[in-house]
């Protein structure tokens, strides 16, 4: 799964996920940063997972935290939070609304 793909997931449906069509065109060369400025939480969120990459998590808990007030976020707390378990392996199509 591509990552601007799995950044813009909004669901899944069998092993299909679906993607905002739009959200993809509009925001999907965006970095981390970039996403967690333009306060698009989730995508950021997705993105630093997405990268396994700790600096960009801290980095998205860093904004994020500024943003809400809630600096002491876990990751685990996080996923919960946005509702995202981590990048699936068994995504076998995207389907673009």
């Amino acid at each position: 799964m591509k990552r601007r793909d799995f950044i813009f997931t909004i669901g899944y449906q069998g092993s299909a996920a679906m993607v905002d069509r739009t959200a993809v065109r509009r925001f999907g060369k965006l970095s981390t940063e970039e996403l967690a400025r333009e306060e698009l939480f989730r995508a950021a969120f997705c993105s630093a997972l997405y990268s396994g990459d700790e600096n960009e998590l801290e980095t998205f808990r860093r904004i994020f935290g500024e943003a809400s007030g809630m600096e002491e976020l876990s990751v685990e707390e996080l996923k919960r939070l946005f509702g995202v378990k981590g990048v699936p392996d068994n995504v076998s199509r995207v389907i673009y609304v």
